[in-house]
């Protein structure tokens, strides 16, 4: 979340660290109630958050070009 609420306000850390909370929060909530109620058996939050997150920092990686893939 800090990387994306970074590149949605800036590098002011007075707005960037509550808000990192505050979504990072909110997407922890709403992949819960995701992996809870998507299946009929109960997937692990950290599962779910890997296979979004992942993703994501692998393009934030090569838009950097920072990534050697």
């Amino acid at each position: 979340m800090p990387h994306l609420v970074r590149m949605a306000v800036g590098a002011d850390n007075r707005k960037v660290i509550p808000l990192s909370a505050a979504y990072g929060a909110s997407l922890l909530l709403v992949a819960d109630d995701i992996a809870r109620s998507a299946v009929s058996f109960e997937i692990p939050i950290g599962i779910l958050t890997s296979v979004v997150g992942i993703p994501f920092f692998i393009v934030l990686l090569k838009k950097s070009g920072k990534i050697w893939l």
